[in-house]
């Protein structure tokens, strides 16, 4: 996921998109006419989607922020200033707030 639209520095939010079930069926649909050659990456596929799919909306944001930490390169400790200001320069509009609570989030998150 790439920089998010529509975000302003007055929303302290990160809207969740799953579109998971699309692609669930996309992939139901592929399978139904796959070749058995190609059976088995398309079931590992679904796996993945399957599980995907599973994922809290927390465990997804904090994927994101992980994410775009990552992008610009952040390497150090995930619960610094130096983090936070990494993320904001990662997506500029994001408010303090809003990349406060992330990286939260993303502290308690698995990943």
């Amino acid at each position: 996921m790439a920089g998010i639209t529509g975000l302003h520095r007055k929303h302290n939010f990160v809207p969740v998109i799953r579109d998971a079930d699309v692609v669930a069926e996309a992939l139901r649909q592929a399978l139904e006419a796959a070749s058995p050659e190609e059976r088995p990456g398309l079931e590992r596929a679904a796996a993945l989607v399957e599980s995907t799919a599973q994922a809290t909306e927390a465990t997804l944001r904090a994927d994101w922020t992980r994410s775009r930490l990552a992008a610009v390169g952040f390497t150090g400790d995930p619960s610094s200033v130096a983090a936070t200001k990494a993320l904001r320069r990662a997506e500029p509009r994001l408010s303090l707030l809003a990349a406060v609570q992330l990286q939260k989030e993303a502290l308690t998150q698995p990943g």
